[in-house]
């Protein structure tokens, strides 16, 4: 039998402890992309998409609503359907055809504000809306002052901003009144809010301006937010101690929408506790 030993040489032996290394750490590399797909995979099952969150407000709200999107089924589900409300709606437009606040009156018993120039809507308003106070005014940061309001063809679109306006095609110039927010709550007496809605089209930042927010301490705020505006909206909200609802962003890329600072988390119910009793600031036309 022939036992001769294999001698290898320094250098072979090098490059044999070399490749078991390297052999190894494949090995190691493999296994870690294995786990690291095993964990994405298990997030990406946790996690749910955006239309499994929408779905999931579909499933409880659902399947229609007033509003344009799915603003209602937002609002609902903050305030989790509770009864005798205030809403202040800001460009309001039609009193029921994507209204973020028809829902609210008719099937909940809130009353409220709602601000539009277009005065066309007065009538609608007394008819279907008797807990609506309808004003016809373009809310800014001023009050009593001349302005124009640029209305296409899609009133819904109407806008102070004629640039914008017209992108949706020509336009009929309607002159009207400015108002801010806080004289309009002030006549009319209101202390406190639990729901407001801004949609006017460019102007929000000015209409903001003319709110004070700490007075009147929305419990929830809905806010259309076009590009051009959008930081000067997050900039207002966030040095009022105000900050956007995460559990929206990703289900609405149309409006923001913000709570006091630490009354909601993403993870639990909206907090919806009063400081004052239910009723106590009715708003009655």
């Amino acid at each position: 039998m022939n036992n001769r030993r294999i001698r290898l040489s320094r250098g072979e032996l090098a490059l044999w402890g070399l490749g078991l290394f390297l052999a190894a750490a494949f090995g190691g590399y493999v296994l870690a992309l294995k786990q690291s797909s095993e964990r994405l995979q298990t997030v990406a099952r946790v996690v749910p998409e955006p239309g499994d969150e929408l779905a999931g407000l579909r499933a409880k709200y659902g399947p229609t609503h007033y509003s344009q999107g799915i603003e209602e089924w937002i609002i609902r589900d903050f305030f989790h359907d509770e009864r005798g409300g205030v809403f202040v709606d800001v460009g309001a437009n039609d009193p029921k055809v994507n209204s973020n606040t028809y829902y609210l009156e008719t099937a909940l018993a809130w009353s409220g504000v709602a601000i539009e120039p277009q005065r066309k809507f007065a009538t609608a308003y007394r008819m279907l809306r008797p807990k609506t106070i309808f004003i016809p005014l373009f809310v800014s940061d001023v009050s009593n002052e001349q302005a124009m309001l640029y209305v296409p063809e899609n009133d819904l679109l109407a806008s102070g901003t004629r640039e914008f306006a017209e992108t949706f095609g020509a336009v009929t110039p309607t002159p009207t009144t400015t108002t801010t927010l806080d004289d309009v709550l002030d006549r009319l007496k209101i202390a406190r809010v639990d729901f407001l809605s801004m949609d006017i089209e460019l102007a929000e930042p000015q209409g903001l301006a003319g709110f004070s927010i700490g007075r009147f301490q929305p419990r929830l705020v809905g806010i259309e937010a076009h590009p051009p505006v959008r930081q000067q909206i997050l900039e207002y909200f966030a040095t009022r101690g105000y900050s956007l609802i995460g559990k929206y962003l990703r289900i609405d890329g149309e409006n923001f929408w913000f709570a006091p600072t630490g009354t909601v988390r993403d993870d639990a119910p909206a907090q919806t506790a009063r400081l004052t009793p239910a009723n106590s600031n009715r708003v009655s036309p």
